[in-house]
Formats: structure tokens, sequence, C-alpha cells
């Protein structure tokens, strides 16, 4: 993706931030820490069907996910459907 493509799809999204040109990357806070767990384990599942993994981090309260597709060596329009997927079942969990 061109730096043009990148910016105006981080446009579209909330709280998803730019990592070294090759990475998108949000942390989601939760309430408790399970509910964090359940979170990642929806990502994992979503991830899963579409066959495109983030990296993802726990951190008690915290969960970070970032994307990048590997075999591009940087970011698609793969990345941000999966940004916008994760941010669907954040909300869905937050509800």
């Amino acid at each position: 993706m061109t730096e043009e493509q990148v910016n105006n799809e981080l446009a579209g999204l909330t709280d998803w931030n730019l990592i070294d040109e090759k990475w998108i990357e949000r942390i989601y806070r939760f309430k408790k820490y399970l509910a964090g767990v359940r979170f990642v384990d929806k990502v994992a599942e979503s991830a899963e069907n579409k066959q495109h993994h983030p990296l993802i981090a726990i951190d008690y309260k915290k969960v970070s996910v970032k994307f990048s597709s590997w075999q591009e060596k940087g970011l698609t329009s793969v990345d941000f459907e999966m940004a916008k997927r994760v941010d669907v079942i954040y909300e869905e969990l937050e509800q």
C-alpha cells in the first residue's frame, strides 16, 4: 500500500496507530483481566477464519493487537479489514 492509502485507511479507524510504517496497532482496555482474555479468544477465532493472524499481547487489563502482512513485508487492505473486525469484537464485548 502507498503511504496515502495507509493514511486514508487509518483515518477511518479509531485509536489505531502506524508503527514503523509496517504495522498498525491498537491497545484495548478492559475492566477485568478475564474480559481481555475472552476478547483475545474471539480475535483469535476471527483471525483463524480469515487466515490472517495478528501479534497479540495481554498486559493485565490491556490487550495490544498488531497487524502486518508478512508475505508483503508491510501493510495490505487485509490488515485494515481485520482491524475493523477486531473493533467490532471489542464493541460487542464491551456493551
